[in-house]
C-alpha cells in the first residue's frame, strides 16, 4: 500500500521498519490534497539520495532539478546515481551519457546489471521455464500485465546497491539507514502512472537495516517542463530524441508506441531482425496483434520509400516543446 506522508511524518519515522499500524498512523498525518512533499524536508531527511537515471529526459531533468535542491540543502555529498544497464538493447552511449551527466555534477555514479544476463537472455531463459512447466500459451515476451524486466533487470538490481551503501555506514547511526529512491516517473506518461503517489514507503526495499522511500518529484511535471529544466541545465540530453524518439528505453520496449517501434526498426536494422529471431524462437509475438515482424516489414517500405531515416538538427526535439529561441539559447550554451 502506497502513502502520501507529510514532512513531519518522515522527520519522525520511527527507527525501525514501519509495522502496519505505525504505517497507518504516519498515514493518518498527510499534506492537504495537491500539496507535494517538501523538497527540502525529504532530502535532508535521507541519509542516501538515490537517483535512478535512466539516460532518458525525465531522468536528467531530475537530476539537474535535485541537484539544485540538494547543493541549497547542503546534502549534494549524500547523492548516489545509478543506471540499471539494461545490455545491448539500450541505445548505443546511453550509460555513458548517464555517467557524463553524473560527471558533470561531481556525483557518484554506479551501474547495475543482471548477471544472468540481459533482457534477451531474460526472455529465452523464461521460454524455458515456461515451456519445462508445460505452459505453451503464456508469451515469454515482457508485457504491460507482465513487466518482469523492470522488476529484474531495474529493480532487482538497485536493490543489492543498497544493501552496499547501507554497509557502508558500518552500522554507525544506530537505526536503520534513511534512502530516499529518486524516481522520474511523470504522471500524464501512462494512466498507470498517474495513479502513483508522489512519495511512498517501500516496504519490499525496506528492513531491519534500511528504511527506503520511494520518491516521484516530477511526478506533477508536463514534458515541457522537462524540455525546460533540460534547457536551464546546459547538459546534453540523448540523440535519439532529435532522430524522432518520443520517448528512451529499451529501443524495443513492449511499451514503446508503434512509431517508436518503427523508427527504432529503421535506425538499429540488425537489433530488430535479432528481435524477429527472438520472436521466431519464442513462437509468440512480440505484441499482441503486432509481431515484431510487422514491425520491420514497416520499417523496410518507409525506408524504401523514404530513403534511410535522417537524424533532424540537434534540438529539434527541444524546439519542438519550448520554441526556438529558448533552444537556440540552450545550444550557444552547449556549444561554449
Amino acid at each position: 500500500m502506497a502513502f502520501h506522508l507529510s514532512p513531519s511524518a518522515l522527520v519522525s519515522l520511527p527507527p525501525t521498519r514501519p509495522t502496519t499500524d505505525d504505517v497507518a498512523q504516519l498515514a493518518a498525518d498527510r499534506l492537504a490534497a495537491a500539496d507535494e512533499p517538501d523538497s527540502t524536508t525529504l532530502l535532508t531527511w535521507a541519509d542516501v539520495i538515490l537517483f535512478n537515471h535512466s539516460g532518458g529526459k525525465d531522468s536528467q531533468a531530475m537530476l539537474s532539478h535535485l541537484f539544485s535542491l540538494a547543493s541549497a540543502a547542503q546534502v549534494v555529498d549524500r547523492i548516489v546515481v545509478v543506471h540499471c544497464d539494461l545490455g545491448d538493447v539500450e541505445w548505443k552511449g546511453t550509460r555513458e551519457l548517464a555517467e557524463a551527466q553524473a560527471a558533470a555534477y561531481g556525483l557518484r555514479f554506479e551501474v547495475v546489471s543482471r548477471a544472468q544476463g540481459d533482457l534477451i537472455q531474460q526472455i529465452k531463459d523464461r521460454h524455458h521455464t515456461l515451456r519445462a512447466k508445460g505452459d505453451t500459451t503464456t508469451p515469454a515476451w515482457p508485457s504491460s500485465q507482465a513487466r518482469y524486466c523492470t522488476s529484474a533487470q531495474k529493480r532487482g538490481q538497485v536493490r543489492p546497491l543498497m544493501t552496499r551503501l547501507v554497509d557502508d555506514f558500518g552500522g554507525r547511526l544506530g537505526r536503520p539507514v534513511r534512502i530516499l529512491n529518486c524516481m522520474g516517473m511523470r504522471a500524464e506518461e501512462s494512466p498507470a502512472r498517474k495513479k502513483r503517489t508522489m512519495l511512498e514507503l517501500d516496504q519490499g526495499a525496506s528492513n531491519g537495516k534500511r528504511t527506503v522511500y520511494t520518491w516521484l518529484p516530477l511526478h506533477a511535471w508536463t514534458v515541457k517542463q522537462v524540455w525546460s529544466e533540460i534547457a536551464r541545465s546546459g547538459l546534453p540530453y540523448s540523440p535519439v530524441y532529435d532522430w524522432g524518439m518520443s520517448r528512451l528505453s529499451c529501443s524495443f520496449c513492449v511499451l514503446a508506441s508503434e512509431g517508436d517501434l518503427e523508427l527504432a526498426a529503421r535506425l538499429r536494422p540488425e537489433k530488430a531482425a535479432e528481435m524477429v529471431d527472438l520472436e521466431q524462437y519464442v513462437g509468440h509475438d512480440f505484441k499482441k496483434n503486432l509481431p515484431i515482424a510487422e514491425i520491420v516489414r514497416r520499417a523496410e517500405a518507409a525506408d524504401a520509400a523514404q530513403g534511410p531515416a535522417v537524424r533532424h538538427p540537434r534540438g529539434t526535439a527541444m524546439a519542438a516543446q519550448i520554441g526556438e529561441a529558448r533552444t537556440l539559447d540552450y545550444l550557444l550554451r552547449l556549444a561554449a
